[in-house]
């Protein structure tokens, strides 16, 4: 492949190397720096999502390709040795990566030291199995501090007296900011305004100002009786979560920082901690526009912005972050040798407080995280963890079967294979369409069964279904449960600022 590299290679560039190229590939697109440093109205839907219709910023927008070979094009890294065996990387440009405010130890410092200038080969054990599975006692859920509280006072240990101070000054100051009157909001109608914002999500109209209208079928006895609609709508107009004044020009979410920060702090803080943890990502529908807009082909909610998050099994959200594609806390060592997708998820597992952090957790992620370097840190560290991964972060001498001969195998049919040196287990299985896991810890013993439509026999039938594929089914949905809580209750009335959502 011969490619001539620019200092920055931009998601133009990229797209000329793909037409160029027949081969299997993944391509990476970081959000474009915004050109306007205030919170002004979007505009209408801008077709996103194809190629013709990108602006001259995102194709200016800095982009990273994968190939199928592990080959990695426009990494945003420091030159690293490219003798290592994880990837083969090719360093077109140099970003000063910050640290996060959670410094990694010596030990970890030393493992992924180790790592990266590895040169081993792996060892694999064709049809190997952990002899019994990895236990650890794991505390029991302690939740008798919410036993007795009601609903609005575990409410209330999120969305404070500290944060409702926070909105009354700072919508105070947007007021001022635009020389305008002082609104002179108190912190009761800050709490009155939040709570119809509630209401709006069971009792959604057409329009704000019809909560207010005379009619009988639109009229909100409880809302027009707790607030005036011009007082609404005033609110409305000014409430704000920052000091405009101070403008980070290297955070894309800096209008609705201080919020996240404040959040984040709270979500960790009121985790009772469980042993069973998940890692994805959510997305937050949005129409307009904004350089954290992503678009993503397949999911309920296409347009949006993209959340990183980390949910139990229930959907409790223990921590999260705002993809924005340069992290403000982006850790170069994790992005070096977990890749950009996967850097996020360490970074909000080191915010979660020590006496929580070091208890042994088992975590489930997709493939878009999974990779043989993680899952080894991972168990380093004393995780367990479990995911699907995409062949193009297999090793190349892994002895599964080709995933175009497995898809004639018959259902439930299933392969596993062990790289003795990280103590990794690789299991391939025959569903609806072949599925290859990655684990640290559980393997295919105790082999269940699961109904399947057998095209051949045209009727359910029973299938064997490895005991890690059940367990990943089972505790891997936590966000996806979090999304579905979200949905049942998302807030009717809207905005046209890009951070009402």
């Amino acid at each position: 492949m011969d490619i001539s590299f620019e200092k920055v290679f931009s998601l133009s560039k990229a797209l000329d190397i793909l037409l160029n190229e027949d081969t299997e590939r993944d391509i990476f697109i970081e959000p474009p720096y915004p050109h306007v440093d205030t919170d002004g109205d979007s505009a209408d839907e801008d077709g996103s999502g194809l190629v013709d219709n990108l602006s001259s910023r995102q194709l200016l927008a800095n982009a990273e390709i994968r190939f199928h070979n592990n080959e990695r094009l426009g990494v945003n890294y420091e030159d690293l040795d490219s003798q290592h065996n994880i990837s083969q990387v090719h360093t077109t440009r140099k970003i000063s990566s910050t640290v996060g405010p959670n410094q990694l130890s010596d030990k970890y410092k030393k493992w992924m030291s180790t790592r990266i200038k590895s040169k081993r080969e792996p060892c694999w054990i064709k049809e190997a199995d952990f002899d019994i599975e990895k236990t650890s006692v794991f505390p029991k859920p302690d939740y008798s501090k919410y036993q007795n509280m009601s609903v609005i006072e575990i409410f209330e240990n999120f969305i404070d007296d500290e944060i409702i101070q926070h909105f009354v000054a700072e919508t105070k100051n947007y007021a001022l900011f635009l020389n305008c009157p002082d609104p002179n909001i108190t912190a009761n109608e800050i709490r009155c305004f939040l709570a119809i914002l509630y209401a709006s999500s069971y009792n959604d109209l057409p329009s704000k100002r019809h909560y207010w209208d005379n009619g009988d079928d639109m009229k909100n006895i409880a809302v027009s009786q707790s607030m005036r609609r011009d007082r609404f709508l005033q609110i409305c107009r000014f409430f704000h979560c920052t000091n405009n004044t101070e403008i980070n020009q290297n955070d894309k979410g800096w209008k609705i920082r201080p919020f996240i920060e404040m959040m984040k702090k709270r979500c960790v803080n009121n985790f009772v901690p469980e042993e069973h943890l998940a890692y994805d990502e959510s997305m937050v529908k949005y129409f307009g526009r904004h350089t954290c807009k992503q678009f993503i082909r397949g999911k309920a909610i296409r347009f949006g912005y993209k959340i990183w998050c980390l949910n139990s099994k229930n959907g409790y959200l223990v921590n999260f972050d705002l993809y924005q594609g340069k992290n403000l806390k982006s850790n170069s060592d994790y992005e070096k040798l977990f890749s950009k997708a996967a850097s996020p998820f360490l970074v909000l597992l080191d915010e979660i407080p020590d006496d929580k952090r070091e208890l042994n957790y088992n975590i489930y992620m997709d493939n878009l995280f999974s990779s043989p370097a993680l899952f080894s840190f991972l168990r380093f560290r004393g995780y367990s963890a479990i995911g699907t991964i995409r062949d193009n972060k297999i090793p190349k001498n892994c002895p599964l079967t080709n995933k175009t001969v497995f898809k004639n195998k018959n259902h439930g049919y299933f392969e596993t294979a062990m790289e003795r040196k990280d103590g990794l287990l690789y299991l391939r299985w025959m569903d609806n369409a072949v599925v290859t896991m990655i684990s640290s810890s559980c393997g295919s013993q105790n082999v269940g069964q699961v109904k399947r439509f057998s095209q051949k026999e045209k009727r359910n039938v029973l299938v064997p279904r490895p005991k890690l594929i059940a367990k990943y089914n089972t505790y891997m949905g936590g966000t996806d449960q979090m999304d579905q809580n979200i949905a049942c209750h998302r807030v009717g009335i809207r905005g046209k600022k890009w951070y009402w959502p």
